[in-house]
């Protein structure tokens, strides 16, 4: 917390400014003469304490937010900031080559057991009564499910999208391995993370979760294990959750509307082609299960795809040939072809919102809420440029630096307190002196 008020950089420079400070020197519990420890001594014990402690750090911060009446709950707010990391784009090699040296240096130490299973049992089961179909069902979805909490943003590269490739998959820095190159800006290219933060709704503005996933992670991905662990952590009820268009895929919006929330996220725009006619032009007939397009031909079913969960539906090929919209619709040889999801109904529920004052209102409130407190955190506190290296520890600087930000809400609040001399001299209560007449003789 030093390091966060006091605006320093490294454990460096933190023990030079407690060896010249009395109050730091009695805040930390040292006496006036006692040796301070090596600054190195400080990075090896956040090394051994794990993110895990600094998580637990910040949810005691934010127990007491909550304890002091600084959360709403009503609702809830998500948005990520791109954060430059601590290593040059120069150091970027191929991704192969660096596994290989590291695969035949550690090989000896993956003969002789290394670091192998702890033994852990694993979680224990709750005492609900449920039956075999239901468990494999269960367990099959857990299975297939990438929990990005527990994995702490990092991502499974084993799963890829159709034949698409990260520029991650194939090269990687020897300065920071889980570091990505962010998108190219008039600072040139750099690498970096993304830091997500789930804000409160109230006056308070309270961070109530937070995490740091390399760039290649999309912000859609994560979201929904941010939300749902800020609600059964905190139990929170919220009626609404506020996010900018990077949320807005399907799957997503699906999962806060089935949970009886507003979704207040623009729909993405992923895949559209500008200049086209967008999916909404598109009139859809529940009787016939047909769409009408602009040019009133009639796109009929054709198939269903499980993978992407949508039905498509496909307008007759010769009659898109000759027909006068066609430069606007469609660019394919074939007939223009509409997906629609098997959750259509949520999206078209979402889609009702954008009309609305409410939604309007939330997206007005967005831009003073979450992002002025990223504006805070890099501007005052670090966060332009992480100091640490691995998703790990960047991890615990982002939490740390979040923890800061709700303790100065929360001290706000309460005011800073009392603050007495380190001797606690000031808590002393002198005898008055007694007045002695002296000649001037």
């Amino acid at each position: 917390m030093i390091l966060f008020f006091e605006g320093l950089r490294s454990e460096r420079q933190l023990l030079r400014v407690v060896a010249d400070r009395l109050s730091l020197r009695w805040y930390l519990g040292y006496d006036l003469s006692e040796a301070l420890p090596d600054h190195s001594s400080l990075t090896r014990l956040r090394e051994r304490s794990g993110a895990e402690v600094f998580r637990r750090f910040f949810d005691t911060v934010v127990e007491q937010c909550i304890d002091a009446g600084l959360v709403w709950g009503e609702e809830l707010s998500i948005d990520s900031t791109d954060v430059d990391a601590n290593a040059s784009i120069d150091s970027l090699h191929p991704r192969f080559a660096v596994e290989a040296h590291l695969n035949r240096l550690f090989a000896e130490k993956d003969e002789h057991g290394g670091d192998g299973p702890s033994g852990d049992a694993g979680p224990t089961d709750l005492p609900v009564v449920l039956t075999e179909e239901a468990r494999a069902d269960r367990a099959e979805r857990a299975a297939e499910r990438h929990h990005w909490i527990g994995a702490m943003g990092r991502p499974d590269r084993t799963r890829t999208s159709r034949p698409y490739r990260r520029i991650a998959d194939f090269r990687v820095s020897t300065t920071d391995p889980d570091a990505s190159p962010l998108r190219p800006s008039e600072r040139g290219a750099h690498l970096g993370y993304h830091d997500h933060y789930v804000v409160d709704g109230g006056t308070a503005r309270i961070i109530l979760t937070t995490l740091v996933t390399p760039v290649e992670v999309q912000d859609n991905q994560p979201a929904v294990d941010l939300l749902w662990r800020t609600r059964f952590r905190w139990k929170l009820h919220p009626r609404q959750v506020t996010a900018d268009s990077k949320y807005g895929a399907a799957e997503n919006i699906v999962a806060i509307e089935r949970e009886h929330i507003h979704a207040y996220v623009p729909l993405s725009q992923v895949g559209r082609k500008p200049g086209l006619f967008r999916d909404t032009d598109f009139v859809y007939n529940p009787g016939a299960d047909t769409y009408h397009c602009p040019g009133k031909e009639t796109l009929r079913f054709i198939s269903q795809c499980e993978r992407t969960h949508r039905r498509v539906y496909e307008a007759p090929s010769a009659a898109c040939a000759t027909c006068s919209l066609r430069a606007q619709c469609t660019t394919s040889q074939r007939g223009r072809r509409i997906g629609r999801s098997l959750d259509e109904d949520s999206l078209d529920r979402v889609h009702g919102y954008h009309e609305t004052e409410a939604y309007a209102k939330a997206m007005r409130k967005r831009k003073v809420w979450v992002e002025p407190l990223f504006a805070e955190a890099k501007d005052w506190h670090g966060l332009r440029r992480f100091r640490l290296r691995g998703l790990e520890q960047v991890n615990i600087q982002a939490q740390l630096i979040a923890a800061g930000q709700n303790l100065k809400r929360f001290l706000s609040k309460h005011g800073w307190g009392r603050r007495p001399w380190p001797c606690g001299a000031v808590g002393i209560v002198l005898p008055a002196a007694k007045l002695v007449a002296v000649s001037p003789w």
